[in-house]
């Protein structure tokens, strides 16, 4: 019977129902998902986490359950959760599929696009019982983000080559959730043709692209990042700008204000000179 319960609350998460009652024991397995907790002003009914989530650095005196590798099933069942927020796309689909096995009932997230932080944070606040706090926090974050696509709204997108590792140079594809956040500043990926969301490639092929503007996210001092442009800024004349690469990759409330800060940046470094009088 409890079983069968608990069946019965995992079909009203994945619907997206209003639960009865909130949980009361919540374990997350991504750090946006922590950090969506707190948010909600729920973290009184966190129990267990997954690696990484820092912020805010309350959550890390929480027993960690997963990481890179997978789900602790023995850490985690020890928790007792009667909620677990899984990611779609961080987790192993298997270890998200045993946890359903097991009677779990999960709230799987899998936000694509900037727009869907809002989206799917008013589903979880909905299945914690507070849609309200949900609904304000999503209101909010659409609107400053369309203020922020409105204002860089601009027909050709500016060329941006954004990578993380120069050894080997990795940069983003089309449909990578970097590229998205360039979308909003008006700009895209150098490598907007590539087959896959993250490609390797060459120094020669980007210098032969000539990008508007380099982005480096990396969390190294500037004078590093420079370094490795410095051999070639005799033919490529590229402003270079510095992102948080922990901000921008997680889809928390915190992306808005960076993502303001790097728009800004590619706006004022790919801003065309004034014509001469």
């Amino acid at each position: 019977m409890k079983r069968m319960m608990l069946a019965c609350w995992v079909c009203l998460v994945c619907v997206g129902s209003h639960a009865a009652t909130a949980p009361a024991r919540i374990v997350t397995l991504a750090p946006h998902l922590t950090e969506w907790v707190y948010s909600l002003d729920m973290q009184a009914n966190l129990v267990g986490v997954s690696a990484y989530s820092d912020f805010p650095a309350q959550a890390g005196t929480l027993p960690e359950v997963a990481d890179y590798q997978g789900i602790n099933f023995k850490a985690l069942m020890a928790l007792q959760p009667d909620l677990v927020l899984a990611w779609q796309g961080g987790n192993k689909p298997q270890d998200i599929s045993r946890l359903r096995a097991l009677g779990y009932p999960v709230f799987v997230s899998s936000p694509a696009r900037p727009a869907d932080i809002a989206r799917e944070l008013q589903a979880l606040a909905e299945t914690l019982g507070v849609a309200h706090r949900g609904k304000r926090l999503a209101e909010q974050f659409l609107a400053r983000l369309n203020t922020l696509k409105e204002q860089y709204t601009r027909r050709p997108l500016t060329p941006v080559f954004y990578y993380s590792w120069t050894s080997p140079l990795m940069t983003v594809g089309p449909g990578a959730w970097a590229n998205q956040l360039l979308n909003v500043c008006g700009a895209q990926t150098l490598f907007a043709d590539a087959p896959t969301d993250y490609p390797q490639v060459s120094l020669q092929e980007v210098l032969k692209r000539q990008p508007a503007v380099l982005i480096a996210a990396q969390a190294i001092p500037p004078a590093s990042a420079a370094a490795f442009w410095e051999p070639h800024n005799g033919v490529l004349n590229a402003p270079l700008i510095q992102a948080d690469p922990d901000v921008l990759s997680r889809f928390t409330l915190r992306l808005l204000p960076e993502l303001e800060r790097v728009c800004q940046a590619i706006g004022s470094a790919s801003a065309e000179p004034p014509a001469p009088e």
